[in-house]
Order: C-alpha cells, then sequence, then structure tokens
C-alpha cells in the first residue's frame, strides 16, 4: 500500500478521535436535604453563554402563588458579595444589596428587611439548607420540600449574569440607572407545571418572561424578544419527581 495514502488514513483516524467531544460532566450537589416533603432533582445542562451566573428556584402551587424557596444562590441568599465594594485598589467581600439580580423571586419571597425592601441581607438571610455557591458546570441538583406535595405545581427558576450586555441592553441604555449597570440584560423566568403522580416524567423548563432591568418591581415581563445571549446560558433544565 502507498506510504501517503497510509499516512493520509492515520491522519484523519487521529482527526475523527481527537474531535469526539468528552461526555459532560454534571456536579451533583444537594439542598433542604433535612425536610420531610417530596423530593425532586432538577438537572441544568450549561449553555455556551454560561459564566458565573445568578439563580433561584422554588415552588409554586398552580396558580403561580408561592410556596417556598428551593435553592438560591449563596451571595442573594446571604446579602454577601464576593466583589460589594472597591477599595484599596481591588474589589472586596461585603454586604450589598443588588435588587436587579433577581427580582422576581424576591417580590416571591415577599419578606422585608431592615432597609424595606425584600432582599435578603445578612440580619434577614435565607436559611442555610437553601444556599449554596452556584455551581461552575452542568450540574444535578437534589432538592427536597418541607412537606409531601400531592397534585400538580409549579416549579419556577430566575437566574441573571451580570454585565451581559447586547444590542438592546446597552451600557448607556439608562446612564443614571446604577442598579441596571450590574444586571445589563434582565433576570430571566423559567417555569415547568409537574404533576406529583407522574414521578416517571421529565419535565423541561422554558422561559416564561424577564424581570425589571434594575428590579424596581416584581412583575413578569412576558416578551422576550430583546434577549440574545441570556437565553442561552442554559442549554437545557428539566426537572423530575424522585
Amino acid at each position: 500500500m502507498d506510504k501517503r495514502i497510509v499516512f493520509i488514513a492515520c491522519f484523519a483516524f487521529a482527526l475523527t478521535v481527537s474531535a469526539r467531544k468528552k461526555p459532560e460532566v454534571f456536579s451533583q450537589v444537594s439542598y433542604g436535604i433535612t425536610n420531610s416533603g417530596s423530593a425532586l432533582s432538577v438537572t441544568f445542562q450549561k449553555g455556551k453563554e454560561y459564566n458565573h451566573p445568578l439563580f433561584a428556584i422554588w415552588l409554586a402551587d398552580e396558580k403561580g402563588n408561592f410556596i417556598q424557596t428551593l435553592y438560591v444562590s449563596e451571595s442573594i441568599g446571604k446579602g454577601l458579595f464576593r466583589h460589594a465594594s472597591r477599595k484599596r485598589g481591588r474589589w472586596l467581600a461585603g454586604a450589598i444589596q443588588r435588587p436587579a439580580s433577581l427580582p422576581y423571586w424576591t417580590f416571591q419571597l415577599n419578606i422585608k428587611n431592615e432597609f424595606g425592601t425584600y432582599l435578603p441581607t445578612p440580619r434577614v438571610p435565607v436559611v442555610d439548607g437553601y444556599t449554596g455557591a452556584t455551581p461552575q458546570t452542568s450540574f444535578v441538583m437534589q432538592l427536597k420540600t418541607e412537606k409531601p406535595l400531592k397534585g400538580k405545581f409549579k416549579i419556577m427558576l430566575e437566574l441573571n449574569q451580570s454585565w451581559d450586555w447586547n444590542e438592546f441592553w446597552t451600557n448607556d441604555r439608562f446612564p443614571k440607572d446604577l442598579e441596571y449597570k450590574t444586571s445589563s440584560q434582565p433576570a430571566l423566568v423559567y417555569s415547568v407545571d409537574i404533576d406529583t403522580e407522574k414521578k416517571d416524567t421529565a419535565y423541561e423548563m422554558k422561559p416564561i418572561g424577564h424581570s425589571h432591568y434594575s428590579g424596581q418591581d416584581g412583575q413578569l415581563y412576558l416578551d422576550l424578544s430583546s434577549l440574545t445571549t441570556a437565553l442561552k446560558i442554559a442549554k437545557s433544565i428539566t426537572v423530575q419527581i424522585q
């Protein structure tokens, strides 16, 4: 056989092998594990724009009324951010209010802090069992409700990624609104209806709207046409009843 043909064949094979993607690794995390209610799992496959987002997951009744938080990123749940203030020429951790981060969830939570807003603070935090660092990879999150579930409910998820600008949500769109500048594209809200009688079903969460761009209210804005990269933070999100 011609040595050139052998070389080309080997080279093509090497390229094919190297092009094969390694199976994605999903980290495993658990919250609310001491509860005596129903067990749920949320599988979050990150999208190509995933870059340290903040997010919250909560349980609502069939009509969308808030029942309980299932998970929230620790910086929001405790009101303590790694990059809270810039002093001595570098960013320092500390307590700070970020109303644009996850406003739909905070208004649903409806617990006022010492400042009269609905954001958790070090004095009025979300309990430890529901807070944790945002996973850096795709993940499977095991969650447990406070009470056993029977019937139909909603699982809600809100996520936001800071400084995620696009042609509509530009850096100078609201030049006097400092809270907007920490959010860029507004937080995205996902939802899915679940039936606790169907434990063999994987429910896919879909985006249903976005929050106020600087967290001034708790409304859900249904028009998603101005969002671009924010819709690619998550590739897929599914919920399953255990």
